[in-house]
């Protein structure tokens, strides 16, 4: 059984959701999308403290059990997204070479629109080749106050 749990963040309302003791997703969601019974265990707890902590300058990495599925290209991209420093960003084109495919680049930009674990995979970390703020699922204003997060810049300037 799917366990949810959902808070407000500097990005909007944050859905996490847990299965047989993993989490499965951590998405951006609007209150109308809250429809499901939420639950409160223990793991849905810890995670939403960390994410807490990390809005709060407190945290630079996770300890959560992550279960995502998804093709094997995918999930090499999510796993190099992990590889990504706290406050540092890599390009698309950086992600493809890294994942040994140079000309998947906008592959790449795929997998990270469809990453189901924002921020614990950091594809908010992720920047077009020019420096752009390109391609976020929650849109380029919470892909801006994520990065200005990790660089200490108060998003509020």
């Amino acid at each position: 059984m799917m366990e949810y749990r959902v808070f407000n963040s500097p990005i909007g309302l944050i859905r996490i959701a847990a299965k047989d003791g993993f989490i499965v997703e951590i998405i951006q969601c609007e209150e109308s999308a809250v429809t499901e019974e939420l639950r409160y265990t223990e793991l849905l707890s810890r995670a939403e403290s960390q994410l807490k902590e990390y809005f709060n300058h407190e945290r630079t990495c996770f300890d959560l059990p992550v279960r995502l599925i998804s093709t094997s290209f995918r999930m090499r991209v999510w796993e190099k997204l992990k590889e990504i420093p706290y406050g540092e960003t890599k390009t698309y084109g950086q992600i493809a070479k890294e994942i040994g495919n140079p000309k998947a680049a906008r592959a790449v930009g795929g997998a990270c629109h469809d990453n189901p674990a924002l921020i614990v995979v950091p594809c908010h970390r992720v920047i077009g080749s020019s420096g752009a703020l390109t391609g976020f699922a929650g849109g380029i204003d919470s892909k801006k106050i994520l990065l200005d997060l990790e660089k200490n810049i108060d998003p509020s300037l």
